[in-house]
């Protein structure tokens, strides 16, 4: 019995070493959307969670408010972020850019209240 929960062992391994490039990939593209945010987008819009930190326009939202936006999905705010906006500049943001920008605003997303 000992040598089939052995022979099971690198199956373990494999699996939990092809979930953790993924959970990786995920915070790198939400880190580095946070990169973005801060050097492009906080000079009209709130970006960070933080209660301090709000939109300097008014007429931007708070990316957590965003993100918190009841049925708000990753894939509607690159969506969003490739749709002209009339209080927007006109600016093209890159796909790379827009997926790794999604990806920060989402994961400013509040934890449901229990």
């Amino acid at each position: 019995m000992r040598t089939s929960s052995l022979a099971f062992l690198p199956l373990v391994s494999l699996f939990a070493a092809a979930a953790c490039p993924a959970l990786a990939d995920d915070r790198g593209k939400e880190r580095e959307g946070g990169i973005y945010a801060r050097a492009h987008c906080a000079e009209c819009h709130g970006v960070d969670a933080s209660a301090e930190d709000f939109s300097p326009n008014a007429d931007a939202p708070d990316f957590s408010v965003v993100a918190n936006t009841p049925g708000m999905t990753e894939m509607a705010v690159r969506v969003w972020l490739q749709t002209s906006h009339p209080t927007m500049p006109d600016f093209i943001i890159p796909e790379e850019v827009r997926a790794n920008l999604a990806a920060y605003i989402m994961s400013l997303k509040a934890e449901p209240s229990r």
